[in-house]
Formats: structure tokens, sequence, C-alpha cells
């Protein structure tokens, strides 16, 4: 499965922005996906994950702000941000799981339940 993530920017707060994941592979709807962000000098956190359109899960710090969306007919996952904030700045991964279920919302903050990973794209957000 290769991942292709696209969509970063430079902004200023209080704007918005859609990032993309395009995935390969003939069994997409079969993939947990999630956003994981990795802002300099720290660690990897995770952002959002979904799997069908019903079973999403969302970091504190971006509940009510960011919404994760998917479009099987497109191999393609989406993270829309709006209301962003300097903090949000960082580098963004999309990941995948492959699985026959939802395995619980603790089970996709975790990055190392990814199978796979694409490259990042840089949001930066200005005050």
């Amino acid at each position: 499965v290769q991942l292709q993530a696209s969509g970063g920017g430079l902004v200023q707060a209080g704007a918005s922005l859609r990032l993309s994941c395009a995935a390969s592979g003939r069994t997409f709807s079969s993939y947990a996906m999630g956003w994981f962000r990795q802002a300099p000098g720290k660690e990897r956190e995770f952002v959002a994950a979904i799997y069908s359109g019903a079973s999403t899960v969302y970091a504190d710090s971006v509940k009510g702000r960011f919404t994760i969306s998917r479009d099987n007919a497109k191999n393609t996952v989406y993270l829309q941000m709006n209301s962003l904030k300097p903090e949000d700045t960082a580098v963004y991964y999309c990941a995948a799981r492959i699985t026959s279920s939802w395995l619980g919302s603790y089970y996709y903050q975790a990055s190392g339940n990814y199978n796979f990973w694409g490259q990042g794209t840089l949001v930066t957000v200005s005050s």
C-alpha cells in the first residue's frame, strides 16, 4: 500500500485547510485510516482516525475543529481542518491499517498499530 498526502501549506490562524491522502490498493474500504502530526522538536501525535463513516476518533486538541472523512470510490481520506491555530503547525502524516473491523478508539490512536505510512505534508499556521 502506498499513501500520498497532499494539501499542506502556509495559512493564517483561523483559516482552513483540507488535507488529502490517496492510497493505492484495491481494498481501500478495508483500511482503517489515520492522521498523525509531528511538530518540530516534538513526538508524533495522533490527530484522527476513521474506519467506516460512523467509526471515527479524534484527539481532544482537534475535536470540533477537524473532520476526518473518506471516499472509498477515490481511495482517498481527507482531513478538513478549520479554525487553525499556530499550535497546529506540524508535518501531517496519513497512515493505514488493513483490518476487517473497527478495533476501538484507543487502538487507532497508537502509531504502532498502523501498517503503512505516507510521506507527510507540512502545515504552517502563522499567528
